[in-house]
């Protein structure tokens, strides 16, 4: 039986041995080939994390794909950002990533593109609905191929990224897939790379693979200071969101990164169009504007980011969680590995640290990314309650959840579409103001959920 829960907003995930044991991943698998054979396409790249159950869902879903027609190319063990590459690269029509993210390692999934767009929202619930009652495609002969496509990734990168001096690096791979690419990148470019947890190591022994939570980067902060590392980048499972820490041990939100990046592209492109999302701080769109460029607040998650960006035709975009996407010098997709690669450039750029371009972006008080638990099956009711209580008395966005403006703040509620919780930020012109408006927040977030539990 298939859960459709594991059917989210921009991604398909669930427990590997239970809800993607092999039929469900045959069905799913039988799903995704019946939409690409309908959109006329022909050649599919898959590529996987290191989870333990990686490989043997990799095996079944790409056989499948292949008894539907398809000309399917096994890139192997590599990061998720490694199989758009090949997707953007060859122009493909459609690749597959099996990963979790971040996830725990009990957990699998998949991220799907239809050509170089990945699906979200009823496309994936349309998978759901084809695995669950069909109709499929006509079965006929197609092929599976492996490649190594690595080499090119890196080499393409080398020829996009120029260090003018030489930093000092750590990099903590989190056990996840980063860990093949970056510090091999690094190096090449010029830098002195210092890894931490860069073999891949799909049950994640050291610490869980999510650059978002504070504890998640002590290791790093702790090798960052030992070693009077210039900076210190921590990556995700699979490669496609960062952490940074500058050299005094403080961490830089994706937010604060993209005022970094933005600066850098809007010296070169004035009146350049950068898309934040809902969790960012106001002090982004601020500084965006001041550097000459356009600011759009969007919705969270990298499949509704990476189509707003070509829509607007914008030149970067960027979530609080560590998703940053360039659209100048690169493909428009996100790419932790990348990000640190440009990063890297503006610090070898200048003489200022990257403490010291910590210390340029304007001091507001916030929180990082709350995570609060919330069942699956009510998470949007209680983001509902919030938003209608919210909106009588105060301005709120909801093109995302509830951004409820305070005279001095703001805060966000908002359901993650990728776990069984709320994810809530808080940011106010004051420590007191902030934690007035935390705790005003957080009581009407445990009024909603008690409303939602009792089914009023």
């Amino acid at each position: 039986m298939l859960n459709e829960a594991i059917f989210r907003e921009y991604d398909i995930r669930g427990l590997a041995e239970t809800e993607l044991a092999d039929a469900n991943v045959e069905r799913i698998a039988m799903a995704v080939a019946a939409i690409y054979v309908r959109e006329g396409k022909k050649k599919i790249a898959v590529g996987m994390d290191g989870r333990p159950s990686s490989e043997r869902i990799k095996e079944r879903f790409t056989c499948t794909l292949a008894r539907y027609g398809l000309q399917v190319t096994d890139l192997g063990l590599v990061p998720t950002p490694v199989v758009y590459f090949a997707a953007f690269r060859d122009q493909l029509g459609g690749a597959v990533i099996i990963t979790a993210s971040h996830n725990p390692s009990e957990y699998n999934g998949f991220k799907v593109m239809l050509g170089t767009a990945a699906l979200y929202g009823d496309q994936v619930k349309e998978i759901y609905r084809l695995a669950a009652n069909g109709p499929f495609a006509p079965e006929k002969k197609g092929s599976v191929r492996k490649q190594d496509i690595l080499e090119e990734y890196l080499r393409y990168i080398e020829a996009n990224i120029k260090l003018q001096k030489k930093l000092r690096v750590v990099i903590d791979g989190g056990n996840g897939t980063g860990g093949i690419t970056a510090p091999e990148l690094y190096r090449r470019l010029g830098a002195e790379v210092i890894p931490i947890y860069c073999d891949v190591d799909g049950r994640f022994p050291n610490h869980h693979p999510d650059p978002t939570v504070v504890k998640n980067l002590q290791d790093l902060i702790a090798k960052v200071k030992e070693t009077g590392a210039d900076l210190g980048i921590g990556l995700d499972g699979d490669a496609d969101r960062l952490g940074v820490v500058d050299g005094r041990g403080r961490i830089l939100w994706g937010d604060q990164l993209l005022v970094l990046y933005a600066r850098d592209i809007l010296r070169n492109h004035p009146g350049a169009t950068i898309i934040s999302e809902v969790k960012a701080s106001e002090v982004l769109s601020s500084e965006i504007r001041k550097a000459g460029g356009r600011p759009i607040m969007w919705k969270a998650g990298h499949s509704l980011i990476k189509k707003k960006i070509f829509e607007e035709k914008a030149l970067a975009a960027g979530e609080v969680s560590g998703h940053i996407f360039f659209n100048d010098k690169w493909f428009g997709f996100d790419d932790a590995v990348y990000a640190g690669a440009r990063l890297l450039e503006i610090l070898a750029a200048t003489d200022s640290s990257l403490a010291d371009l910590y210390d340029s972006i304007p001091a507001v008080f916030n929180t990082p990314e709350i995570r609060v638990d919330c069942g699956d099956d009510v998470k949007f009711r209680v983001v509902d309650a919030i938003r209608d209580h919210f909106r009588r008395i105060l301005p709120v966005n909801d093109i995302d959840g509830a951004r409820v403006q305070f005279p001095h703040g703001w805060a966000l509620v908002r359901a993650s579409n990728t776990q069984p919780s709320l994810v809530v930020r808080f940011e106010a012109d004051s420590e007191e103001e902030l934690r007035k408006i935390q705790a005003q927040v957080e009581a009407v977030i445990r009024d909603a959920q008690a409303g939602a539990a009792s089914g009023n």
